[in-house]
């Protein structure tokens, strides 16, 4: 199925915005009605919530807990800054925007909506490049101009690929993440995903390792259900999450990527050399 480009406003009043994530409200409400996968998940407002395709930034707000969160914040301001939203007024327990400049201009390129009612989306603010709703073929200058390379080249983003996403696209990203690794930017800086980290406490997670976010949600949920650093690994292998392995086209499991040594965890492949089934 061919990608679209959907022109819309950026919108973040009454939610909670984070680095990868924030709403839109397309001009045309029926453009999204044109891609594949579930259906688009539309708000009383005619907002949709958008999951920036091939990033991840650290948790704000996952089940109430988050990653250190100077790196966090830092990615939801670039976030909005990106957009050109400002002036942004949070509620006294910093948890929803209440108020904003935003409704900012620009479009979307999407192919699909995954399983929650999410565009999973390459975002760009400003005039679109193509007529609304129509095809568009996405190639790597293209999409190094995205909100979503934008994220990564700046430090505060990991790659975090699932399926579907075209291995010259992929490379191109992989090339402005790791540039941005070698620089010792934003994540970069303090990252222990794959040079190992003890998992002695919630509380180590929250507040002192910085990490893929997505090991950071199932070592949050697991040690919240009681669990320790010793066990992990065989808690993985209970939830038979696929992933691929690109540099050996190597199906298994994520389970079969975390090494284990007592307390201490580590991820065996970098990021970008991975695709998540979703």
């Amino acid at each position: 199925m061919a990608f679209k480009l959907i022109e819309g406003t950026f919108h973040v009043v009454g939610y909670s915005p984070d680095g990868d994530s924030v709403r839109f409200m397309p001009n045309k409400p029926e453009t999204l009605g044109l891609l594949g996968g579930s259906k688009s998940k539309i708000n009383s407002q005619g907002h949709v919530q958008l999951r920036l395709e091939a990033i991840d930034t650290l948790e704000t707000h996952f089940q109430g807990l988050h990653q250190p969160l100077d790196l966090a914040e830092a990615a939801m301001n670039k976030l909005m800054g990106l957009l050109e939203i400002d002036s942004i007024k949070w509620n006294e327990a910093d948890t929803k925007v209440v108020a904003a400049n935003d409704q900012t201009r620009g479009f979307i390129i999407a192919r699909e909506v995954e399983k929650n009612g999410r565009p999973v989306s390459f975002a760009f603010f400003g005039d679109p490049i193509a007529e609304d709703g129509g095809d568009i073929y996405i190639q790597p200058d293209i999409i190094s101009k995205s909100i979503n390379a934008e994220m990564l080249r700046s430090g505060l983003a990991y790659l975090t690929y699932y399926n579907g996403l075209f291995s010259d696209i992929r490379n191109s990203l992989t090339k402005i993440s790791t540039q941005a690794r070698s620089g010792g930017m934003g994540v970069w800086s303090r990252d222990v995903t794959n040079t190992g980290f003890n998992v002695e406490s919630l509380q180590s997670m929250t507040e002192d390792y910085v990490v893929l976010p997505k090991l950071f949600r199932r070592l949050a949920a697991y040690l919240e259900g009681g669990g320790t650093g010793q066990g992990f690994k065989a808690h993985l292998e209970t939830l038979q999450e696929k992933v691929t392995v690109i540099s050996t086209v190597h199906s298994t499991h994520f389970d079969t990527i975390i090494e284990e040594q007592g307390v201490r965890i580590l991820m065996t492949e970098q990021p970008e050399n991975l695709i998540f089934a979703g």
